[in-house]
């Protein structure tokens, strides 16, 4: 168990007593009552027993693990509530899947999508046409020119003008 008269909390103390005091106005003979106050409810929140609680999580056992994977849902270890996709959850309480993993004792293939919910947005994918390749289209043959029949040769130069009906 912490001291409870450590530097900080006297610190915390004073800080807070100094700034209740200056904004309202408090007889000098309640003083020493509210600092006892003050650093009474500092020191029980610092031996509460859920003050530690964050740092030791619960690993869950393998029964869990496979129970937490259905079909239609992952239960989450955060809150236990059902979840077709664990990313936007868990990105709610600040963690990433694999910070997930490791936190919980999950094995690397803990899957973050649940299978139906993986397999319509597969299905989806498919009739869209997305991940095909682009089919290259055949090369059509180029017709074959026409021979030109002989003709005059043109001549070069400018045409002559064509003589206006008098």
């Amino acid at each position: 168990m912490e001291d409870n008269t450590s530097p900080d909390l006297l610190t915390m103390t004073a800080d807070i007593v100094a700034a209740f005091v200056s904004n309202n106005s408090v007889p000098a003979s309640e003083l020493p009552n509210l600092l006892v106050q003050v650093h009474g409810a500092f020191a029980s929140l610092s031996a509460a027993p859920w003050a530690n609680a964050g740092n030791e999580i619960e690993k869950p056992t393998p029964a869990q693990i496979k129970k937490s994977i259905t079909p239609d849902a992952l239960i989450s270890f955060v809150d236990g509530k059902p979840y077709r996709t664990l990313k936007r959850h868990l990105t709610v309480h600040g963690l990433s899947v694999d910070e997930y993993r490791s936190r919980y004792g999950l094995p690397s293939d803990y899957p973050s999508v649940s299978a139906n919910y993986s397999a319509t947005r597969s299905a989806l994918a498919k009739q869209l046409g997305l991940g095909n390749q682009r089919k290259k289209a055949e090369p059509v043959p180029a017709p074959e020119p026409e021979p030109t029949p002989a003709s005059k040769p043109k001549r070069a130069g400018r045409p002559r003008k064509v003589a206006e009906p008098a």
